[in-house]
C-alpha cells in the first residue's frame, strides 16, 4: 500500500478528540445531519450523539457520505439517554446548550479545553426543553442583523471550529493517545486495507498487525484461511 495513506490516516486517528462532542437533538435534514458530521470529522471529533427516534431513523442513511466512515455517530431515543451515554463516556463533561436565553452567554467565552459536549436543536421547533434540562450552560451566536439565528449546521460548525482554535493553542492536538488503542487500529486496518478487512470479517478473523509503513504482519496461516473459503 501508499505509504503515504498509512501516515495520513494514522495522523487523523492520532489527534482525534474523544472528550469533545456533538449532540443533535432531533436535527432530521439531510443536508445538515451531513455537514454536522462533516464538520465534526474535520475538527478531530471522534463521536456524534444524535436523538433519533425511531420514526425518524429511515432519514439517517448515507447522511454523511464517507466522514460516517470515521466518525461513530451513536443514536439515541430520547434526550436523557443520549446525555446519559454522553456523561457515561466523558464523566464531568460540561453539555453546552445553545440557546438565546437570560443566562445565555458568548460561546466564544466558554473554555472548550475542558471535555464539552454541545447540544444543537431541531431546525423548526429548536432545541428541547428537556435537553436544556441538562445543560450547565446556554450559549448563544452574537449576531447583529434582522434574522435572530444560524441554520443549524453553521451554528454547529462556528462552535466546534472555536473548540479546534483553544485546543490547537493548548497543544491538545499533539496528544496521541486520546483514542481507544484497538479503535485506533480497527480503524487503521480498514482504512488502509479495506478489502482485507472484509475478508477478515467474513471469516471472522481478528485484523493481523501493521507495521511502521502499514503493511500487514501475518503467517502464511493467515493468508491461507484468508484465501479459501470454510468447507
Amino acid at each position: 500500500m501508499a505509504e503515504n495513506r498509512y501516515h495520513r490516516v494514522k495522523s487523523v486517528l492520532d489527534r482525534r478528540q474523544t472528550d469533545l462532542t456533538v449532540c443533535l437533538d432531533e436535527v432530521h435534514k439531510h443536508h445538515n445531519l451531513s455537514a454536522i458530521v462533516r464538520t465534526a470529522d474535520a475538527v478531530g471529533c471522534h463521536y456524534v450523539h444524535a436523538v433519533w427516534p425511531q420514526q425518524q431513523r429511515r432519514l439517517t442513511n448515507n447522511t454523511s457520505g464517507g466522514s460516517k466512515n470515521w466518525v461513530e455517530t451513536q443514536m439515541h431515543e430520547d434526550i436523557d439517554i443520549a446525555v446519559a451515554a454522553i456523561r457515561e463516556q466523558n464523566p464531568g463533561i460540561q453539555l453546552l446548550a445553545t440557546n438565546l436565553s437570560d443566562k445565555a452567554v458568548d460561546f466564544r467565552e466558554i473554555d472548550y479545553t475542558k471535555p464539552t459536549a454541545v447540544i444543537v436543536g431541531q431546525e423548526r421547533t429548536g432545541i428541547s426543553d428537556k435537553a436544556l434540562q441538562h445543560a450547565d450552560k446556554h450559549i448563544v451566536i452574537p449576531m447583529e442583523g434582522m434574522v435572530q439565528s444560524l441554520n443549524v449546521s453553521v451554528a454547529a460548525a462556528l462552535i466546534l471550529y472555536e473548540a479546534q482554535r483553544q485546543r490547537t493553542a493548548a497543544g491538545m492536538y499533539e496528544r496521541s493517545d486520546m483514542l481507544d488503542s484497538q479503535v485506533k487500529h480497527r480503524l487503521l486496518f480498514e482504512g488502509c486495507h479495506p478489502i482485507i478487512a472484509e475478508r477478515c470479517k467474513v471469516k471472522g478473523l481478528p485484523y493481523p498487525e501493521l507495521d511502521e509503513q502499514g503493511e500487514i504482519i501475518a503467517d502464511d496461516t493467515f493468508w491461507d484461511i484468508l484465501k479459501y473459503s470454510k468447507k
